[in-house]
């Protein structure tokens, strides 16, 4: 479980295909506090940590994952927000976040409002019903609180502090992101479903 705070960014050095993906990331997390197999939110994807070094660690992405996600658009370079496993104990400052990603995004509105950024994105439509104004989203990883719907569509308001300390400040028109609806969203309309 996560909590979508994003705690570092880091970057791909390395890609191989070898039936699933490999990926290395670099990181400023201290490797040495990673255990192999520990899971580590990537873009808002649950990996699991497969090798490490002193300043990377390793993923296998699977097709499963490359099909539902944005991750088969990584490229050498690229930026990625990064969060570790919640502990028992950590603070929840951002909403409970599993790292299943439910689908892809598109970015189709940016406007700059102050220092902060609004960016509209449109949601599949089945997965839409699930996002409600003032309600919590995880995109690439982030939570986020719902400004706006309006059908499939719904905005965000991006600050400058996350801008910077995400990859939001690299957002560009088209973009298509990791979306992870919020979990009690899904729940209470499965629940009205059964009525």
């Amino acid at each position: 479980m996560f909590t979508g705070i994003v705690t570092d960014v880091g970057r791909i050095t390395a890609l191989e295909h070898r039936g699933d993906l490999r990926a290395r990331i670099q990181c400023g997390y201290a490797t040495d506090s990673i255990d192999m197999g520990a899971s580590i939110a990537c873009d808002g994807a649950c990996l699991t940590v497969v090798a490490l070094g002193e300043d990377w660690f390793e993923v296998d992405v699977s097709a499963e994952t490359l099909s539902k996600t944005n991750l088969g658009r990584w490229t050498q370079g690229r930026r990625v927000n990064l969060e570790r496993a919640l502990k028992v104990g950590d603070e929840l400052g951002g909403h409970i976040v599993s790292g299943h990603v439910d689908g892809l995004a598109e970015v189709v509105g940016l406007r700059d409002e102050g220092d902060s950024t609004r960016v509209t994105l449109r949601a599949p439509e089945a997965l839409a019903r699930f996002i409600a104004p003032k309600g919590s989203v995880a995109l690439n990883g982030t939570s986020l609180t719902v400004n706006e719907v309006s059908g499939c569509d719904f905005g965000i308001n991006f600050i400058p502090h996350t801008k910077q300390v995400t990859t939001w400040g690299d957002v560009a028109m088209g973009d298509q992101v990791n979306l992870e609806i919020d979990t009690l969203a899904r729940y209470v309309a499965r629940l009205a479903e059964m009525r």
